[in-house]
């Protein structure tokens, strides 16, 4: 359910045409995205060209488990908190620690060795892509499928961590067991999910249903990943449709959830870049491409 994503291989070439393609897609719904949690204008822009540049430089490590758009907006929200810890300023929204983006983190015993702590982060990283992964598969194929109620109901059990009983009653179900029902359903398929991506059960986690809330799991957060991997995220064309008008109930229905109830972060910054008015960017993009330019360039030289 993504839109245009770059060729990360040109990127990571430094080629100059790829990287304005990227300021131009993403530099306005970055920039809505900090402008609700931080009032001074000339630090948005700041926060806003210091993600391009981190994105530029840690490129080379990019980590393909993962998707441009998840690396990039991580860079956003990584310095937009470090931002409001340094100036301690008052937010426009207020934004906790737990906002952060920590890594998966192994707890390591005293006699493990550097190779088998390396070992462990690297299935750890492995497992958690796959878990975004098979969320992933799970809502697109549910999205294709016309079950929005469906869609609606699993991510305020997961990212939302809604509890069955006030669950039933916002969709107007029949009571508290169909909405364990349509739980069940939906760990079952993504069992089955996460069989066809890992065949060989190397990674496989272990999805078990719970009497209540979300699914019990072992290292890895659910609710997390479904939030952090933006796995319910519809494509902006999609939000673009709904500023017009045009989409149909089914869709309407599940991105106002997303957007108003599960208060979806980076779909809201989406939103609030759509209806601004695309000459507003001209000074930031300037800003941002200066930088990007003189970065890309050095490079160019070093090589």
């Amino acid at each position: 359910m993504s839109d245009w994503t770059p060729n990360i291989e040109r990127l990571q070439e430094f080629d100059d045409g790829e990287w304005l393609r990227v300021e131009r897609q993403y530099c306005g719904r970055l920039l809505a995205y900090v402008s609700r949690r931080v009032a001074d204008t000339q630090a948005r822009e700041d926060i806003v060209q210091e993600t391009f540049l981190g994105s530029v430089r840690g490129i080379a490590n990019f980590d393909s488990l993962y998707t441009f758009e998840q690396y990039l907006f991580g860079i956003c929200r990584n310095r937009t908190i470090d931002h409001l810890r340094r100036n301690k300023t008052q937010t426009i929204q207020s934004v906790t620690d737990s906002e952060d983006l920590p890594g998966l983190e192994v707890l390591a015993k005293d006699d493990e060795t550097p190779s088998r702590i390396v070992r462990g982060e690297d299935l750890a990283r492995q497992a958690r892509g796959l878990l975004v992964n098979v969320l992933r598969d799970w809502v697109q194929e549910t999205w294709q499928q016309g079950e929005f109620v469906r869609l609606m109901v699993i991510e305020a059990l997961f990212s939302g961590s809604w509890r069955n009983r006030d669950t039933w009653q916002r969709f107007e179900l029949r009571d508290e067991t169909a909405v364990a029902g349509i739980k069940f359903r939906a760990l079952k398929r993504m069992r089955e999910l996460a069989g066809k991506r890992d065949s060989a059960g190397k990674l496989l986690f272990s999805i078990k249903d719970e009497e209540d809330g979300i699914p019990e799991k072992l290292d890895y957060d659910v609710s997390q990943s479904w939030r952090e991997g933006l796995v319910s995220c519809p494509a902006r064309y999609w939000l673009a449709r709904m500023q017009a008008g045009t989409l149909p109930e089914g869709p309407k229905g599940f991105i106002n959830f997303h957007l108003d109830e599960m208060k979806c972060e980076w779909c809201l910054a989406n939103q609030d870049d759509l209806v601004r008015a695309e000459q507003e960017l001209d000074p930031i993009l300037d800003r941002v491409r200066a930088s990007t330019v003189q970065y890309l360039r050095s490079k160019t030289l070093d090589a």
